[in-house]
């Protein structure tokens, strides 16, 4: 796929043996990488149970109850390393980092768990889970960052993608990004994270089945003909470039809810061109600056990025982003109560078309 983006790639490892990958605005020479850490082993416990009632897999990672929560600035695990002060990032400074969780909820070397019963089977938790460092600023944010900078994250995206999806087992690259306390952010650095899977994720199955449905009533995709809609009637869309289109999606779920399409039917984010990229870096950072203008702060988020799973239905997929929040108004919060919580039906606060009229009346 055509791409011209210049930038060095740095690969390494720490001192407990994860890998790290450096991306380097331009062209130069490769980081020397060396963790002068005493760290203990990553934990292998994670494990799969299956639910047979949603007919769903749930992963146990109990491991994960002792990472680190909310530290100080100044103990930041995700800043540039100091002198007496080393962090998870052997270097003086970065552009964009990557580098696998050192508590993870799936690991390469998951410790088989045992069968479990032919009711609720059990598998070991095999997968991997990556955290993406945009920027080494620690009081900036995804929204704060040059488009220059935006790019090279989104290049991070399709390397890791391209690379997770490489591991055997793996069935779906999940990149999202948490952000605010109010989401249950446990740090404030600007970050975000990559899950491998070893299935295809309950979202994604349902959202395959629908779109196949729809596939042979009509011969079309259902994605290009949702954003076709959304084009064409327009009371919904934010905004919309050469190759992308911002709309809140018309049965929204959450209090503020967009969704970013490409123009193009593509399977991933590897498989967007070099000018996809381009516009997509400017497309995403006015509409996370248009979110943070809503309720003049900044505000918390899921940003999902929804590709095709490795191996089935890659012809039926269509990449896409969802980004939600949980702020209903600026001083209220959105809890998934009765309905969404037991039921898992939602009961939405705000019409889309409202939020969609705020959204495009904001300044960025």
């Amino acid at each position: 796929m055509p791409n011209d983006f210049s930038h060095t790639r740095t690969t390494g490892r720490l001192a407990d043996n994860r890998e790290i990958i450096f991306f380097d605005r331009g062209p130069g020479e490769p980081r020397l990488i060396h963790d002068e850490r005493d760290l203990p082993a990553v934990s292998t416990a994670s494990q799969l149970r299956f639910d047979p009632l949603l007919d769903e897999w749930v992963t146990m990672a109990s491991h994960r109850q002792e990472r680190t929560h909310l530290p100080p600035t100044d103990e930041c695990p995700l800043c540039p390393s100091r002198k007496g002060r080393r962090t998870e990032i052997p270097a003086a400074g970065y552009d964009v980092v990557v580098f696998e969780n050192r508590f993870p909820s799936l690991a390469t070397s998951a410790a088989d768990p045992g069968a479990g019963s032919p009711l609720i089977p059990r598998r070991p938790g095999t997968g991997r889970c990556e955290v993406v460092c945009f920027t080494d600023d620690h009081d900036a944010s995804f929204a704060s960052l040059t488009p220059e900078a935006a790019r090279l994250v989104i290049e991070a995206w399709a390397d890791r993608t391209a690379a997770l999806s490489a591991i055997s087992g793996v069935e779906q690259i999940f990149c999202f990004e948490n952000r605010g306390e109010e989401i249950g952010v446990t740090l404030s650095h600007p970050h975000g994270q990559i899950y491998a899977y070893p299935f295809v994720t309950p979202r994604t199955r349902a959202i395959l089945t629908a779109a196949e449905r729809h596939r042979e009533r009509t011969g079309r995709s259902l994605f290009a003909d949702v954003l076709a809609e959304e084009r064409d009637d327009g009371v919904r869309v934010i905004g919309s470039s050469e190759h992308w289109t911002a709309f809140v999606p018309a049965a929204a779920r959450w209090p503020v809810e967009v969704h970013l399409y490409p123009h193009r039917r593509v399977p991933d984010i590897p498989a967007l061109t070099g000018a996809e990229r381009d516009d997509l870096a400017h497309s995403y950072l006015d509409l996370l600056r248009r979110l943070d203008a809503l309720y003049d702060r900044p505000l918390p988020y899921v940003a999902a990025w929804h590709q095709a799973p490795v191996h089935a239905d890659r012809d039926l997929a269509y990449l896409h982003l969802q980004i939600f929040s949980i702020r209903r108004a600026a001083d209220k919060l959105k809890y998934l109560a009765g309905s969404e919580s037991g039921m898992g039906a939602f009961i939405t606060d705000v019409l889309p078309e409202d939020v969609a009229q705020r959204l495009r009346e904001v300044t960025p």
